[in-house]
């Protein structure tokens, strides 16, 4: 087992088998046959080759018929990719439809080619799953847009908020990656056949007629000049995957968070026999979103060399596109795992707004300074308002005694702020903006 992506122990814990399976060299195998067996077609509509061996080769462009193993053998004899395939397909053809296979074609109109419909069977799974982390998010909003709770800034409480809003922040960046897979699709779901160097020499006059006919059956856009050392498009799904992998770590980061002993206002997924530790029997450890949050190191280490790719030298090359076999499905199997687990997490969160409530009064007061410092600034003013809250801050928090203690005793604060409106200013559920408004926004609910 050189991959834990691979491993028949772990591999769960680091991709799904859906995706497993789209980047299978078995799936690789007959996105290829696919794309020869869809060139025959295609050509032959234009003349180029004889129909009946298109409809021989597309008989036969089936992984089952290919020797993996003789493939294989090939492979590492030839140091080329492609030759092997044909070689191999061409046996399993007829002997006159065998000379047809690949006419024209490039190895990497192949490879790009069968690329990109892999590429687009995984974004559909990437889609998916995006879609109902989306409707875990909204709904975990929705649910908790009126449920109190102490924001915090620099790791500090500073005012209050709702659970219900820290989620729809969440839930609008997982808007935003869907739009930008919508806004890449039509750039990178794209098709490659331009022959050697990118001109379609091989095939001349009829060139651009092909590549029509050839992407409209494969259901890929016409790209608009060859793209085989235009890696910009790859680059930029990984780098969109990236992103969103870092969002997913964000989340399961301050779930991780929220979870600490001091704090427990929320729980990832528990179940009698799910075990936090061999020796500490009562640990409940938020061990899936941890797996999330290293996945993500993992995946934001396939962008390096996709930036790197980019730069390739003259009409075509291997030394960037080689590791484009390995860093984009390895990118997309590891969203798929930060994907599966991010759901699992959120679909079970368990939500303990008492402790939220109880964590609203960690500071005696101090979470609605700026509520008292703005009121008390209606009548003198909102800097000297600040100079005077901020010394009774700082007496409060060093004395360890509720805030409002110290504001009613405080001419300065007492001749214009009444006791009873000092307690209501210290009311955090009655200071928390527009929070359950901003839920309805993301949501789409009012």
């Amino acid at each position: 087992m050189a991959s834990m992506i691979d491993s028949p122990l772990f591999g769960g814990l680091f991709t799904t088998e859906e995706m497993r399976k789209v980047w299978s060299d078995e799936a690789t195998i007959q996105k290829w046959l696919d794309v020869e067996a869809a060139l025959a077609r295609a050509e032959a509509q234009l003349g180029i080759i004889p129909r009946r061996h298109a409809q021989e080769i597309t008989r036969k462009a089936r992984v089952e018929l290919i020797d993996m193993e003789e493939m294989k053998r090939q492979l590492f004899f030839t140091h080329h990719p492609i030759m092997p395939l044909i070689r191999c397909f061409q046996k399993a053809c007829s002997p006159q439809a065998g000379e047809f296979i690949h006419w024209g074609a490039t190895t990497q109109d192949i490879m790009d080619t069968g690329a990109v419909l892999q590429l687009r069977d995984a974004n559909a799974l990437v889609v998916k799953d995006l879609k109902e982390t989306y409707r875990l998010l909204a709904k975990i909003a929705r649910r908790y847009k009126n449920t109190v709770q102490a924001g915090r800034t620099h790791g500090q409480h500073a005012l209050p908020i709702t659970f219900g809003y820290k989620a729809a922040v969440w839930a609008s960046i997982i808007k935003r990656h869907l739009q930008r897979i919508r806004e890449f699709s039509p750039r990178v779901f794209q098709g490659q056949f331009a022959g050697a160097v990118g001109t379609l020499a091989s095939i001349g006059a009829p060139g651009f007629k092909l590549q029509k006919i050839l992407f409209a059956d494969l259901g890929l856009a016409v790209p608009e000049i060859a793209w085989h050392v235009a890696r910009d498009t790859m680059a930029e799904v990984v780098f969109v995957y990236a992103m969103i992998g870092s969002t997913l770590a964000q989340v399961c980061n301050e779930i991780v968070g929220l979870q600490r002993t001091e704090v427990a206002e929320v729980e990832e997924p528990f179940h009698m026999g799910k075990v936090g530790s061999s020796t500490m029997p009562h640990k409940r450890n938020p061990m899936m979103s941890e797996g999330v949050i290293a996945l993500s190191k993992l995946i934001h280490a396939q962008v390096g060399p996709a930036l790197a790719d980019m730069i390739a030298e003259n009409e075509r090359d291997q030394r960037g596109w080689m590791a484009e076999w390995s860093f984009l499905p390895e990118t997309c199997c590891l969203l798929s795992g930060m994907l599966i687990w991010t759901k699992k997490v959120l679909a079970g969160l368990i939500v303990y707004p008492e402790n939220m409530t109880r964590n609203l009064d960690a500071l005696r007061g101090l979470l609605l300074s700026e509520n008292v410092m703005l009121k008390l600034g209606e009548k003198i003013g909102r800097q000297a308002s600040h100079e005077v809250v901020y010394e009774l801050c700082m007496e409060a928090f060093e004395k360890r005694v509720p805030l409002k203690s110290l504001l009613i005793k405080d001419k300065r604060v007492n001749k214009y702020l009444t006791e009873k409106k000092i307690d209501e200013l210290l009311d955090p559920t009655k200071y928390t903006g527009l929070a359950a408004q901003f839920v309805d926004r993301v949501t789409g609910r009012k």
